[in-house]
């Protein structure tokens, strides 16, 4: 496959934090970044998403007394897994991963920026209704295919696919392009979630160079 001029290339939140050493390391999750770098050889347009969280943000475990990383607590909009403090704004660990050819991005988006409301998916804060402002661009840029990796498969990877369908846009999900934190099976139900929302999944060298 040749991406086309209506195809976006969304690489999602491939952040130092989230790679081995980082404060809430995916698995693996610097195996991303050598397939990434090969997809942005190949797409003519490329958007990044960063993690970008204020000190103290609703989503850390320690903005609650008493409770712990990876506890579930709830919150006015819903359930929220909390986590370590991770990408906190303007710190090395908020940094786009070393080696990522982020310099093709037309557009970074910035999310989870709101201190009392986490964002997983490139489109829609995690109270389901505060916009990142992703699927107006995308429109006004005249794409109609979202063909998203990075990290991590559970939770932004897949909320951001799930959005994109729900917005509209085709979405493909490349499978060699994405790790997953897999919390008591997340990985697996994110993957069902996808599939059953009619996105699509390919490894990145299904992907051809650009003529």
């Amino acid at each position: 496959m040749i991406p086309g001029s209506s195809d976006v290339l969304l690489v999602v939140d491939v952040q130092v934090d989230f790679l081995p050493g980082g404060a809430l390391a995916v698995p693996d999750g610097d195996g991303v970044i050598a397939p990434i770098n090969r997809l942005v050889d190949r797409f003519a347009h490329v958007v990044v998403t960063q993690d970008w969280h204020p000190p103290g943000h609703v989503s850390f475990a320690a903005s609650h007394p008493g409770r712990s990383a990876f506890e579930t607590v709830a919150l006015p909009h819903g359930d929220q897994v909390l986590w370590p403090e991770h990408c906190i704004q303007g710190t090395a660990g908020a940094a786009l991963a070393p080696g990522l050819r982020a310099e093709r991005a037309e557009l970074v988006i910035r999310k989870g920026h709101h201190p009392g409301v986490d964002s997983y998916s490139a489109f829609l804060e995690a109270d389901r209704a505060t916009p990142t402002g992703l699927a107006g661009y995308l429109r006004e840029r005249g794409f109609t295919r979202v063909v998203v990796c990075g990290l991590a498969t559970d939770y932004c990877v897949g909320w951001s696919a799930l959005d994109a369908r729900a917005a509209g846009f085709e979405a493909v999900v490349v499978t060699d392009a994405i790790r997953g934190i897999d919390i008591d099976g997340s990985v697996a139900r994110a993957m069902a979630a996808m599939a059953a929302a009619d996105a699509g999944f390919v490894e990145s060298g299904a992907y051809t160079a650009l003529p």
